[in-house]
């Protein structure tokens, strides 16, 4: 077995690797290696091999995504309403993103023929809530909509959405839905310069509480909720948002769990989901309201876009996504070290970056948990498992500290380094 010393020199060595990037242009704080195989031998352990060289990924690893039953089926129903001889529907790709559901032939399909049809018709045809879609839609895909590449042209996104969204402020053709839907697409691409349209949005909802129908009160919600921090209005906003949230409360609580009705459940539950810092100290029983949901067949493709997110956790909030570090280390025998960059939402565990890594490269990230008390909990990963008569394990590290939570419930930042190493005890 070798030395300590021996462990530390090699993990540093592959620490001071450069690192490949994912989406984005950040670097990373704590540099990884980049995305290609290193096989580590005796002292030859600086020598960077073939894959082929690599041992064999144990039988028996998956690469699928597992979701509960109800989300995977409401997941596969909204799929087969795709049809490729129509024009692509950004929502539902939206939905597909922050569903973790981002592989397969009809995600691919959606990504490119949107960024055709972005390309194609953003500037002339599409209304600025439309191009807001595109814009979330993109943004949660890992693509630049500041950058969007189709048919040999390239365009940006951002400055179409704000003209267009400005001339039809200026003409009072938008609606409130709509005005909504843009600042909320504007303030995740970190574009703060509407505060006029922050403001009206905030009073409006102040003068009309109860009014506006459902749909637009929770996408005004969340669109407030993101421009909070960036405004200098935040009295306004929280007065308007606290009113809102409380009236969505009471809602729930005199129709036994429905707010408004089973079509705008899904952006209710968005906005409850991300506001409760404002109707706090007030509870919110979520068991009810999502007892509706799972209760109710979706069948519009439309309805099911809206409540995924909230079933898995998720809002359109989290669709500017984050960039992760993953590697894999191995020193103790058999040697390896791989690394990798993916992408997932805002607010994503460890484990569920672990998922991406091993849907993108089954052959290299593969793992397994087993499930305990404390929440899901590693036994192998790349074929190797833990061993507890030679007091093997894996543990994972952040920057070279280790982590204080489990895969299950430990949430990295954007451009964190992450880092999965075989230890001994």
């Amino acid at each position: 077995m070798p030395s300590m010393a021996y462990s530390i020199a090699v993990l540093l060595a592959l620490a001071s690797a450069t690192v490949s990037q994912g989406c984005g242009e950040c670097q990373s704080s704590c540099s990884g290696t980049a995305d290609r195989p290193v096989t580590l031998q005796g002292d030859e352990w600086m020598m960077h091999r073939a894959p082929g060289d690599l041992p064999s990924v144990a039988e028996g690893c998956q690469a699928t995504v597992t979701h509960d039953h109800p989300v995977q089926k409401l997941l596969q129903r909204m799929e087969k309403s795709v049809k490729f001889d129509e024009p692509p529907n950004p929502s539902i790709l939206l939905a597909m993103n922050l569903a973790g559901a981002t592989h397969g032939h009809v995600h691919s399909w959606l990504l490119q023929e949107i960024k055709k049809d972005a390309v194609e018709r953003a500037q002339t045809d599409l209304t600025s809530g439309q191009v807001a879609l595109y814009v979330l839609a993109l943004l949660s895909s890992c693509q630049d909509p500041r950058c969007v590449h189709a048919r040999g042209k390239t365009i940006n996104l951002i400055p179409i959405l704000k003209q267009k969204m400005n001339e039809e402020i200026s003409k009072n053709v938008i609606t409130w839905y709509t005005e909504s839907l843009d600042i909320l697409a504007l303030c995740l691409v970190k574009e703060y310069d509407n505060q006029d349209a922050v403001k009206a949005v905030a009073e409006e909802l102040l003068k009309h509480q109860s009014s506006p129908d459902v749909d637009t009160r929770a996408m005004a919600v969340l669109a407030l909720v993101c421009a909070y921090n960036h405004t200098d209005k935040q009295h306004l906003i929280h007065d308007a948002l606290k009113a809102v949230t409380n009236d969505f409360l009471d809602e729930q609580e005199r129709h036994d769990g429905m707010i408004g009705n089973i079509y705008s459940m899904g952006l209710a539950l968005q906005a409850l989901e991300t506001s409760s810092v404002f109707y706090a100290p007030r509870k919110w029983d979520r068991a009810q309201a999502f007892s509706v949901v799972y209760d109710h067949d979706y069948q519009q493709p439309m309805a099911i876009a809206q409540v995924l997110p909230p079933l898995v956790g998720r809002s359109y909030l989290n669709a500017a996504p984050i960039t992760v570090q993953f590697s894999i280390t191995n020193t103790l025998k058999n040697y390896f070290h791989y690394s990798t960059s993916v992408c997932v939402p805002d607010d994503s565990t460890l484990l569920q970056v672990m998922k991406v890594a091993r849907n993108e490269k089954p052959d290299i990230f593969c793992f397994k948990t087993k499930k305990t008390s404390w929440g899901p909990f590693v036994t192998s990963i790349h074929g190797l498992a833990g061993n507890k008569t030679e007091g093997t394990f894996w543990q994972f590290f952040s920057c070279w500290s280790p982590l204080q939570k489990g895969v299950g419930t430990y949430k990295p930042k954007n451009w964190e380094h992450i880092q999965a190493i075989f230890s001994i005890c």
